[in-house]
């Protein structure tokens, strides 16, 4: 993941994200391993003023599972948000 490009790549080939999408993987890569909860994504994504429900961050997660093949790596901490691990 090339931030400052704002490129993907995933075994050699190029991921379109849109921009949204992109962020909210942004943030997990940044803190794999870690726990981030649904209203921090909401916070430095959408920003503070965003008044929507955390829902628009889970089906962005949904998205990102489907195209990027990390149904396994993303986690779902119930209640709370989402953890990226590394595969094993």
């Amino acid at each position: 993941m090339d931030t400052g490009n704002r490129a993907l790549t995933k075994r050699g080939e190029t991921v379109e994200l849109p921009p949204l999408e992109f962020d909210v993987f942004a943030i997990l890569i940044k803190n794999k391993n870690r726990t981030v909860s649904r209203e921090r994504i909401l916070n430095e994504v959408w920003g503070e003023d965003y008044f929507g429900d955390t829902r628009t961050v889970d089906v962005r997660v949904a998205n990102i599972r489907k195209k990027l093949g990390l149904g396994e790596e993303i986690r779902t901490i119930s209640k709370v948000g989402y953890r990226l691990e590394e595969r094993k």
